[in-house]
């Protein structure tokens, strides 16, 4: 696991309420921004990865959203954990034509060239479990997110 990885309560938000997945991404960066986590172009970037490599993952529901952007624009590396108030569209990962209503979106802000793919390794377990997708789904509020993402990044 990524060595450095900070979880800050601040950045697990719960009910988020968005236009569309632009929306959605620009908020969660821009929190990240304030939290002083990421450089302030970060939520641009983000943007246009979006663009170019989408991030969304085929799942039962509740599906998710994996975004991020360079590492050179993150300060400390961690991950921003959004459930959103209604469904927003994404495109697949893995299939462009195809559109996703997207539910979770976990923003990932790691640090190290080479921690991206550790780090989605791990989320990509998370998601993978039906069960563990519903509670991150169906946590109440940012302190529930945050502990339950603490008890799987041990």
């Amino acid at each position: 696991m990524v060595v450095d990885l900070t979880l800050d309560k601040n950045l697990f938000l719960t009910h988020l309420d968005a236009e569309d997945n632009l929306d959605a991404l620009g908020k969660i960066a821009d929190n990240l921004y304030n939290y002083n986590y990421v450089e302030k172009n970060y939520r641009q970037a983000v943007l246009e990865r979006e663009e170019d490599y989408p991030t969304g993952l085929p799942s039962h529901w509740p599906i998710v959203a994996i975004p991020h952007a360079a590492y050179k624009l993150v300060k400390k590396t961690t991950i921003s954990v959004a459930t959103l108030s209604h469904p927003v569209k994404f495109h697949d990962m893995g299939d462009v034509n195809n559109i996703l209503d997207v539910d979770v979106i976990i923003m990932m802000a790691i640090g190290q060239p080479h921690g991206q793919v550790e780090m989605l390794q791990k989320i990509v377990s998370v998601i993978q479990d039906d069960s563990l997708r519903n509670k991150i789904f169906n946590a109440h509020n940012s302190t529930e997110l945050y502990q339950l993402f603490n008890e799987l990044f041990k």
